[in-house]
């Protein structure tokens, strides 16, 4: 055969050949495999860059904060913020009182935003529901001084749904008619759940209309605390330091 019509049979099978469904299936695959790997490297990398932005952070530190909670410290407070995280296990007294600041400057930020949805909550539930108890938003107290957990005199409960001793706990702060703050704390901010824990605790809605007991979402305040036990807690504060009754 001739040199010329076999290098030309060879040229049209190898043509034939790449061009073949199974070929270009087989590249199309090859490649929808590869992009998206790049594109979640990608989007992860702009993610945390984001994230450390929110927090005031630098990159690195957002990196060293995940390895963290990667460690003991995450099995032991699998929520802990990135500035406390940080805080707890900064490497120098310049970097605690770095995260220190950088706390104080978005927990003003965040309150400040929380009272001033609380203002808009309460004319709403007003406008919407006169009359019935309402639940305090997380991170809102009341401007009362003498219906607040901050008051030396003032007592604050800690509970949990499904919790057979906080129900008695509560039940013999009604009987002394004092009053009381309660918090349940893994209620999700679901208003639904604290009311209807209330209404089975019997605390009279009169007494929450008033301001003598005040429905809180915890918000992390129980952890934050860093009291020792388990729930019920009813703790007072007493010269500064919150204690357990």
């Amino acid at each position: 055969m001739n040199s010329n019509l076999v290098f030309r049979a060879l040229t049209l099978s190898l043509i034939a050949f790449f061009n073949s469904p199974v070929i270009a299936q087989n590249a199309l695959t090859i490649a929808s495999t590869v992009a998206p790997s790049e594109e979640q490297t990608a989007t992860s990398r702009v993610s945390d860059e984001q994230q450390a932005r929110d927090w005031g952070l630098r990159t690195e530190e957002w990196a060293r904060y995940r390895q963290l909670m990667q460690g003991p410290l995450g099995i032991f407070s699998p929520n802990l913020d990135p500035l406390t995280a940080l805080g707890i296990e900064a490497r120098s007294e310049e970097e605690r009182d770095r995260y220190a600041e950088l706390q104080v400057q978005v927990e003003a930020r965040r309150v400040e935003k929380t009272l001033a949805y609380q203002r808009a909550y309460d004319t709403a539930w007003q406008r919407l529901h006169p009359g019935m108890q309402r639940i305090t938003l997380p991170g809102h107290t009341s401007g009362n001084s003498s219906t607040t957990a901050n008051s030396t005199d003032r007592i604050a409960v800690f509970i949990k749904d499904g919790c057979a001793p906080c129900g008695l706990a509560v039940q013999q702060l009604l009987v002394s008619d004092v009053g009381f703050d309660l918090y349940m704390v893994g209620s999700r901010a679901n208003d639904a759940l604290i009311r209807d824990w209330a209404k089975r605790a019997s605390i009279n809605p009169d007494r929450v209309r008033n301001g003598s007991i005040t429905l809180n979402h915890d918000a992390g305040r129980w952890l934050s605390l860093g009291l020792p036990g388990d729930l019920p807690a009813v703790v007072r504060q007493v010269s500064g330091q919150w204690q357990r009754q």
